[in-house]
């Protein structure tokens, strides 16, 4: 039985965000094949899947941490050290599976994720078969391509579908190694920025062109289809959406094809017009609602794309505005001890939220009592973007802040870590019924839709400042290419 060594180091990195990503902020895993296996990641895909496709799996290396701004030189070195040793120690392999998240900036190397491919490359030599995952986000260069056998990425957004292309790549893995197939692949990048608010693959504009992606893939010849929307936070050279086409031994179909599914993209660009409220304008808007709950999506502060995750914005319309019901997640270590120290049912009066920079706004004056306290871990059972299944807010406390009422609470959860909404159980196992509630503010974009489409009436999002503002006139783009449709 061929052996295939099974690698993953992912970070999405804001060029944006000041704060350097450290080592100690990375979770670096257990080389334990069962518990890589849990969950619904690209990895569990592609560890589930080896046994049929005839592989057995060595696990050499894994770590992840929370985006957040680039990579330190250092701890990107440490870590790329690491899975480079590790996988220079494990003996003679049939392969390689290397699952990155395709926008990870370092601080002394723009594309990082390639790099490691490259590195990669150089240690196993140019004829081991190396297939390469990539998140949704990726800016994939050339070289990526290049450096690889076969290069696939997430087709959906929110990312329901990891579990399957790890699965997918299994397959793609396993064939390449008996000579079954002989991949050729192609990349085109059409010059735009497909920006964040319209990443939405389960609706239009987008929603054709992953249809055809996906269609693609049951065609002959075709091993994997793939249109990656990018990531409009990292100002790298080969920053944008992307299409690679992987077909068995037929350059010219997947050269054809990958300009076919770019062009689609480029067609569409009239069609992303950016015209989103405000955080003053949305909340004023929420209070008028007739149907409840309404979620109002921070996209200033989406913590999945690289921000603070304590952006005061929104909170200080909420309290301006007298808002009732309402919910808001800011990630505040200082006021969660605060609420420890006081206790359950003790009074509560801090400064919270923008404490970490200077884009997510001023911290705001917090008066009420503290409702409970909280470990912090939960586990979501569902397939939610990017397919985690443990999940860590830190020690939390929720605030029932001034204004309540016995119906119409208004609850401020503070964490000790930064929390994405991705699962609607980041609330709810803190004793939180959203359902109950008027207002449900998630630090997010597009990936928390999944969680909360099933129980709010409407989705807003909001234009709100921060690392991760939608509108890219907001930041200023010094390695990006020049003339890119969205941005100049």
């Amino acid at each position: 039985m061929p052996t295939v060594a099974v690698a993953t180091l992912m970070h999405e990195s804001n060029s944006f965000n000041p704060a350097l990503t450290r080592l100690e902020e990375f979770r670096v895993e257990k080389r334990d094949l069962v518990l890589w296996a849990q969950g619904n990641t690209e990895v569990s895909g592609f560890l589930n899947a080896a046994p049929a496709c005839g592989l057995r799996c060595v696990p050499v290396f894994a770590a992840t941490a929370t985006p957040s701004g680039p990579v330190a030189e250092s701890a990107y070195e440490t870590l790329v050290d690491c899975l480079i040793k590790n996988l220079s120690a494990g003996g003679r392999y049939d392969g390689v599976y290397l699952a990155l998240h395709g926008a990870m900036v370092a601080e002394h190397i723009p594309h990082a994720d390639t790099e490691i491919v490259r590195r990669v490359r150089e240690q196993i030599g140019p004829e081991l078969p190396l297939v390469v995952s990539h998140d949704f986000h990726a800016n994939i260069s050339p070289e990526t391509v290049a450096s690889c056998n076969a290069l696939l990425t997430y087709q959906q957004n929110p990312h329901l579908d990891t579990k399957q292309r790890g699965e997918r790549a299994a397959s793609i893995l396993s064939r390449v190694i008996s000579k079954e197939i002989r991949p050729t692949q192609s990349i085109v990048k059409p010059p735009m920025i497909w920006n964040i608010v319209f990443q939405n693959t389960y609706a239009e504009p987008l929603l054709a062109v992953t249809q055809e992606s996906i269609r693609l893939e049951g065609q002959k010849d075709v091993l994997a289809a793939s249109v990656s929307g990018g990531y409009q936070y990292a100002d790298v050279p080969y920053v944008g959406p992307s299409a690679v086409v992987v077909t068995d031994n037929n350059p010219q179909l997947a050269q054809d094809e990958a300009q076919r599914l770019s062009e689609r993209l480029w067609n569409l660009r009239d069609h992303l017009k950016l015209n989103l409220p405000d955080p003053a304008t949305a909340v004023a808007e929420a209070i008028k609602g007739a149907d409840f709950p309404i979620a109002l999506f921070d996209a200033g502060d989406n913590v999945l794309g690289g921000s603070a995750g304590d952006s005061t914005f929104l909170l200080d319309e909420l309290l301006r505005q007298k808002a009732h019901g309402w919910v808001m997640t800011i990630s505040d270590p200082e006021a969660v001890q605060q609420a420890i120290r006081v206790g359950i049912d003790g009074a509560f009066s801090m400064l919270v939220g923008g404490k970490r920079d200077d884009l997510h706004g001023r911290p705001v004056p917090i008066r009420g009592r503290v409702q409970s306290l909280h470990a912090g871990r939960y586990v979501e059972p569902e397939v939610r973007h990017g397919g985690s299944r443990f999940h860590d807010l830190g020690h939390s406390a929720v605030i029932e802040v001034e204004g309540s009422t016995p119906d119409l609470a208004n609850l401020l959860l503070l964490t000790t870590l930064r929390s994405h909404p991705n699962s609607i159980h980041q609330i709810v196992s803190c004793g939180i019924y959203p359902e109950r509630q008027r207002i449900l503010v998630a630090k997010g974009t597009i990936a928390p839709r999944a969680a909360y489409e099933p129980i709010v009436k409407k989705i807003v999002l909001v234009d709100s400042p921060g690392a991760t503002a939608v509108n890219p006139a907001r930041f200023h783009y010094e390695r990006a290419r020049p003339g890119l449709f969205g941005i100049s």
